[in-house]
């Protein structure tokens, strides 16, 4: 009988790596080259240029056009879609059989969106927590709730 392979996706806004378990008392093993790096400039650093001017509607005044969007924001969503688009491929090519997902709380609510129906249906837990500092020998106790490693 194959075991089942449990892929574990820890993850923030500009940070994720995978690893993974193979049954209970097997620890977690980190999978070579899934280590995934955002852009984690600051806001001021992303934006190449000021905001563009408009004229007030009343008056003779003019002011700075708000960006429609905070670049840092922005970088972070496209790093999530760039981790649920990897996720489904390998899905598709049979790498993990279940997924667990631990990932800070906004980044959580940025990848959600982004996978494909197929990769949340093989979603066994979520935790909405950072654990991008914490080496992959300490996770035991964090993922204890939701996964017997």
């Amino acid at each position: 009988m194959k075991p089942i392979r449990t892929w574990i996706l820890i993850a923030d806004g500009a940070r994720a790596r995978i690893v993974a378990n193979t049954g209970p008392g097997r620890g977690v093993e980190q999978i070579d080259n899934l280590d995934f790096r955002g852009d984690s400039r600051p806001t001021r650093d992303l934006d190449d240029d000021r905001p563009g001017r408009t004229f007030s509607s009343a008056g003779p005044g003019s002011h700075a056009l708000e960006p429609p969007d905070d670049a840092h924001d922005q970088h972070k969503r496209n790093f999530q879609r760039k981790i649920a688009d990897f996720l489904h491929n390998a899905l598709e090519s049979g790498s993990y059989d279940r997924l667990v997902i631990v990932a800070a709380p906004r980044a959580l609510g940025d990848l959600r969106p982004a996978l494909s129906s197929a990769v949340s249906d093989k979603i066994s837990a979520e935790l909405p927590k950072d654990l991008t500092h914490v080496r992959n020998d300490e996770l035991a106790p964090y993922l204890a709730d939701v996964l017997a490693v």
